[in-house]
């Protein structure tokens, strides 16, 4: 085949590129306009994708999915506790595989943001530190303390020595063009006065003294030294300026959604917020912005911080928990980055031309000598839509919008509209059953009657829980003895006696030989809670046992390493003939996690002598501290897998030794009141799911399953019955798209560059299914003036008869499809002089 003099030419600049960096070093630099990538300015459009929160297996598909929507840069924190387990020894294997995350976004053609830290923050455990940091002699968190400082040092040369080391900087031909160091210190450092100024400025030099050829910056740090560029963190970030006239502006973190904490709600944060917010910060100069998240993904294993934060971290990201594209939120972005795309010339070429166009509008123009033209015209009212005039044109513009447009030699629009009617498919997502099920139900009940003396000690007083731990388990046991005389009032006729037990956190399981007493938990805006309950106690010696469970440990605040968790007292029986009767200095036993963990109940390879009892009256008895297990096959087909653990209370989940997570069936409380996008958004102003479990669903990976006979363990603390677990895909069953006739659109750039005439295209309608699905129906079509939203449309006073016809032509048995708005696709105009809408909701289903 013959190619063409274009094609041989884009050929040869791509050699030029490649080889380039092997001849003449590649580098990446700055000045106030943007980052200057090999001596070219440039708008960036990141993501943060987390490498632990996804398996390898998934890493292509979301990096590829996140270039198709228009991002230049995945960003990543790099998590100390997951790589430095212990002191000294490493682990870079599976999910903390660094080095084949980097790579895989650099086959994709990306570039990467590394964000070291090493403190990470990101809801994550303890903040991404190793809790044996914790117990370094004379050491004291994120502060001008040598010992704390060696370490940090230590863990970042190793990070930066592992990506030298396989050419992963930009100025060694690598994907990487910038790095971070800390993160969001600015708070704590004026909290701290000086030495946490002086931390801060040994932090950046001595990350810069490190040689890696491309950029720092530190987040939420006002005096970030030179070179190290200050970026912005937040929900907004368009007041923002760096803290030297000669940095680019960045926003290292714009919050695309929220987390999600046991006993909370849902967040969402809408599109059309949060594309206005991107728009308004690059229209006043910025020039990187990363979405934080992407993707968000799953908190496996114990690595959920907060504590309290769920196992699932969405984060209402464009692509989901299970990396699926969330719509509107991916496309209304895609449109908005490629418009920026569009205007890069002239934004990084000068500053704007700011016209004011009412009270609350503005224009911000920008101009290359090349004629590149680019001008925002936005109206930062948050009530009222607004008519305006530019350059001899009537424009509307609603509340809260940006209109973008762009000129090249010609006076010729490109636009793109973040408004509620961006012209973008909105998906509908459900957990559909499965073909598999679980069988084989057996249980084992934690033994509560003794505990094995080789890994108990005892002491007097009441001990902190994670000094005892070290974080190598959730739970911690506190077992002491009272004796209680039979002449005791309550032995005959009175009151129970009360037990109070006040925790440090999180949550707590009492039993009173060998019963449950009750349970109590605290919340993650207040981990101290009050256990105070009526005990059942006998003549004679009772043996009352606590046991103390961590939900994550605490990511955020001053020296959090100094935060207590676990049963701190005091602990009274109330109600007895002498009055109150203080338990705190008596004798405690303690005994660091479960006998099920000590016998690696979880692990398919486990040998153990345990007497597993069969699943019959598994339903019936439904008891406190009983481990789980079962098998099943796995299911047809590729959509992600989740376990529905609706019918359990709390605990940790297990498939073939792999941790999904802890779960727990606590109820969401809040204020669901719906959502408008209008308005400054905060986490309280869209709230889902009150009533409801916080977490129903729990991300089970496919490259975990076999085909057949996986293993699935869990530990339940409080009750629930197994048999009522279910293994559920989670599949995309409709499409919906609402485009107008005159919805703007953005001309092929490509194909203008390579000197062909322009050519602008009506719009369409784009609708696309799931992997391995197919549209099977069209369930609305309406060409005229259609009513209502996707799930709910209805015909208007105008439809042309031909929609479902044209619809079901076109897409009927195809993954995707689109269809042109225009009047003679559909066969005639139906209503002259009218703007027409084409509204699509379509049925997807597996293909057979």
């Amino acid at each position: 085949m013959e190619t063409n003099s274009a094609s041989k030419w884009v050929l040869w600049v791509c050699l030029v590129v490649l080889l380039g960096c092997g001849l003449v070093q590649c580098s990446v630099t700055y000045d106030k306009k943007a980052m200057v990538i090999n001596g070219q300015r440039r708008i960036l459009i990141s993501g943060s994708i987390h490498y632990p929160r996804s398996t390898p297996e998934m890493w292509e598909d979301l990096i590829n999915k996140a270039k198709e929507g228009g991002l230049d840069v995945i960003e990543t924190y790099v998590f100390w506790n997951v790589h430095e387990p212990s002191p000294g020894n490493y682990n870079f294997e599976g999910r903390y595989d660094l080095v084949r995350f980097i790579k895989t976004i650099q086959r994709a053609g990306l570039y990467a943001h590394l964000r070291i830290g090493p403190y990470v923050c990101a809801e994550w455990n303890f903040g991404g530190f190793p809790v044996w940091l914790k117990y370094v002699p004379g050491i004291s968190f994120r502060t001008d303390n040598e010992p704390f400082k060696m370490a940090m040092k230590g863990f970042t040369e190793k990070i930066v020595n592992l990506m030298k080391s396989e050419n992963l900087y930009e100025s060694q031909g690598g994907p990487i063009i910038l790095s971070q160091i800390e993160n969001e210190y600015g708070p704590q450092a004026k909290a701290l006065g000086a030495p946490g100024h002086q931390y801060a400025t040994w932090a950046a030099n001595m990350a810069v003294g490190m040689d890696t050829g491309v950029p720092w910056v530190m987040c939420k740090e006002e005096d970030a030294p030179d070179p190290v560029i200050n970026t912005c963190n937040g929900f907004y970030c368009d007041a923002f300026s760096p803290n030297k006239p000669y940095k680019p502006t960045i926003w290292t973190e714009a919050w695309s959604g929220w987390f999600t904490e046991f006993g909370g709600p849902t967040h969402e944060r809408p599109v059309q917020d949060l594309a206005f917010a991107v728009a308004r910060f690059i229209q006043r100069g910025g020039s990187f912005v990363n979405y934080y998240m992407y993707h968000g993904g799953t908190n496996f294993g114990r690595s959920a911080g907060g504590p309290f934060i769920t196992t699932s971290y969405d984060y209402d990201a464009p692509l989901d928990e299970y990396g699926l594209i969330r719509q509107p939120k991916y496309g209304h972005l895609k449109e908005l980055h490629r418009a920026v795309k569009l205007c890069e010339k002239a934004l990084v070429s000068s500053d704007p031309v700011v016209t004011s166009l009412g009270s609350l509008q503005q224009a911000h123009v920008y101009s290359s000598e090349s004629g590149d033209c680019a001008a925002f015209l936005s109206n930062y009212d948050t009530k009222s839509a607004v008519r305006v005039m530019f350059n001899n044109m009537h424009y509307n513009l609603i509340t809260l919008y940006t209109y973008i447009s762009t000129v090249k030699h010609s006076p010729s629009d490109d636009t793109f509209l973040s408004e509620p009617q961006v012209g973008v498919q909105t998906s509908q997502m459900e957990m559909l059953p499965t073909n598999s099920e679980i069988f084989s139900w057996e249980t084992y009940n934690e033994d509560l009657s003794s505990l094995d003396d080789s890994s108990t000690f005892s002491t007097v007083g009441l001990l902190e829980q994670i000094n005892v731990t070290r974080d190598a388990s959730d739970y911690l046991w506190y077992t002491t003895s009272v004796d209680i005389s039979s002449s005791e009032s309550f032995l005959h006729g009175g009151k129970l006696p009360t037990l109070v037990v006040q925790s440090t956190g999180h949550a707590l399981h009492v039993f009173v030989n060998g019963q449950l007493s009750g349970s109590a938990s605290g919340t993650r805006q207040n981990r101290r809670f009050t256990f105070n309950e009526k005990v059942n106690l006998r003549a004679g010696s009772n043996k009352i046992s606590l046991l103390s469970v961590a939900v994550g440990l605490p990511n955020v605040g001053g020296h959090y390493e100094t935060w207590s968790t676990g049963v701190l007292g005091p602990v009274a029986l109330l109600g007895l003939d002498q009055g109150k009767w203080d338990l705190s200095w008596s004798k405690w036993t303690y005994q660091v996690g479960l006998k099920g963990e000590a016998m690696n109940l979880v692990s398919p390879n486990a040998i153990s002598s345990v007497d597993w009892m069969q699943g019959s009256l598994i339903a019936q008895r439904q008891q406190p501290l009983t481990w789980h297990k079962a098998y099943f096959n796995a299911p047809d087909g590729d959509e992600p897998l989740a376990l529905d653990m609706s019918s359990m209370g709390k605990g940790q989940v297990w498939v073939n030794g792999q941790s999904l997570g802890r779960y727990w069936t606590a109820y969401a409380t809040g204020h669901c009141n719906g959502c408008s996008y209008t308005g400054s958004y905060r986490p309280p102003k869209c709230q889902l799911g009150c009533g409801q479990p916080t977490q129903r669903w729990y991300h089970l990976p496919r490259s975990w399953l076999k085909p057949t006979q996986n293993l699935l363990v869990l530990f339940e603390e409080l009750g629930g019955d197994p048999t009522r677990i279910t293994l559920v895909k989670r599949s995309m069953t409709s499409v919906c798209a609402d485009v107008a006739e005159y919805h703007p659109n953005i001309r092929n750039w490509q194909i203008e560059s390579y000197g062909r005439p322009e050519e602008f295209h009506k719009p369409k309608v784009h609708l696309r299914c799931g992997p391995g699905q197919s549209i099977s129906s069209i369930k609305f079509a309406s060409f005229g003036t259609p009513l209502g939203t996707c799930g709910s449309f209805q015909q208007g006073t105008c439809h042309a008869p031909t929609s479902y016809a044209i619809l079901e032509k076109k897409c009927i048995g195809q993954q995707k499809c689109s269809v042109t708005i225009s009047n003679s696709n559909f066969g005639q105009d139906p209503c002259p002089k009218v703007l027409k809408r084409l509204s699509v909701e379509a049925i997807c289903a597996p293909v057979n």
